[in-house]
């Protein structure tokens, strides 16, 4: 039964955040999420890591492999079909009914290569003269992340349209790997560890050149800024980069505050149903997303602060899809009633999520493609 408890923890640490009352100030000072990452990792240590685990959590590895120009077509044909969902479910345990996402070859490092990188000299929008505030550089190096990267590069596209529009110069890292994030879910700490030394020097490289950090995915978001800082307190590096890693709207509205973020906006959005991932609500940044909407003449936000039921690999693997779907219903009843004209979340992941359990089939629509919709951009 223990077993079965820590199997069903995906870390979406809200336990801690909002449930249990023995965490600090009281004694007890007790931490549930990360002592079920401690039974995960002592289980990794012990008994290892199943070959389907290992696979679905190679993020870096199975993109690669999927986005390679002859196969990409073949891969997501066979993903997208009856009996390649029935191999999948076979082989690697991933259920027939849960959204996988697409893999492109053309990915977002590939057809934002224009930026240059944070170890090139600068191109010519970077050389323009930026803004600083207190908490911001104004120049921005951006983490693309796996699924950004190769499942729905049209992402970053979205952040670096909206940024550039804000005056704020983009530019890529030299190298990125996956985030560690998957890897962590397992326990696997030393995969974590080896993921940590390739991307760390990196960030840390473009912190030293003047840059702030952002990333899509709020779980990358959180790997950098909560994670490991908490498993590396001692690492400088690790510290510096928690320090300039934002989420893109925590960067905007912050830009905002400072009076430098552009409101000249030309489309109105109406309503917007707004799901507010778990891996965001534990950063305590409060509302960004939706404050940062909000300012766009005739759009109102509704937020759902629900668990969508996705969490990572939790929810697409066979033998927690029933559980997956069970949580996150709620948000799907939630987005149906509110008849909104867009419904939206942070995490694409958790969008198609949603979007699975909707009966109208009714896409999401991230909200950086909805602020690069209003700025008619």
């Amino acid at each position: 039964m223990f077993w079965e408890v820590v199997d069903h923890c995906y870390l979406c640490d809200m336990c801690f955040m909002t449930k249990c009352p023995y965490v600090p100030p009281h004694p007890w000072n007790v931490d549930f999420p990360h002592l079920m990452l401690r039974a995960k990792a002592v289980r990794a240590r012990d008994e290892g890591i199943g070959a389907r685990e290992r696979v679905l959590a190679a993020t870096d590895t199975v993109g690669a492999i999927a986005g390679i120009p002859v196969l990409v077509e073949m891969v997501n044909a066979v993903n997208a079909s009856k009996p390649g969902r029935v191999m999948l479910e076979k082989t690697l345990g991933v259920d027939r009914t849960a959204p996988i996402p697409e893999y492109h070859s053309r990915t977002a490092r590939k057809r934002l290569a224009r930026l240059g990188t944070v170890a090139d000299p600068p191109v010519a929008a970077a050389r323009q003269e930026v803004k600083t505030t207190p908490e911001t550089t104004g120049r921005v190096a951006l983490f693309t992340t796996c699924y950004g990267n190769r499942n729905e590069p049209e992402l970053d596209e979205d952040l670096v349209a909206v940024f550039e529009h804000n005056g704020i110069p983009v530019a890529l890292l030299a190298q990125e790997r996956c985030c560690g994030m998957p890897r962590l879910e397992l326990g696997d700490l030393a995969g974590v560890a080896r993921l940590k030394e390739a991307n760390v020097p990196q960030l840390a490289k473009a912190v030293a050149a003047g840059y702030d950090l952002v990333a899509p995915i709020p779980s990358c978001v959180l790997m950098f800024k909560q994670e490991l800082p908490l498993m590396y307190p001692d690492d400088a590096e690790v510290q510096q980069v928690a320090r300039h890693m934002f989420d893109p709207f925590e960067y905007l509205m912050l830009r905002h505050e400072a009076g430098l973020l552009r409101t000249d906006f030309k489309v109105a959005l109406g309503k917007i149903s707004y799901h507010v991932p778990c891996h965001l609500r534990v950063q305590n940044l409060g509302l960004k997303t939706r404050d940062a909407l909000k300012l766009v003449p005739g759009t109102s936000v509704v937020p759902i602060e629900r668990c969508s039921g996705h969490n990572g690999t939790y929810g697409v693997k066979q033998r927690f899809r029933a559980a997956a779907v069970k949580i996150g219903r709620p948000v799907v009843e939630r987005v149906a009633a509110a008849q909104a004209d867009h419904y939206a979340s942070d995490c694409p992941m958790a969008g198609h999520q949603i979007e699975s359990g909707l009966d109208s089939g009714k896409a999401p629509e991230h909200p950086l493609r909805l602020l690069r919709m209003a700025y008619g951009l």
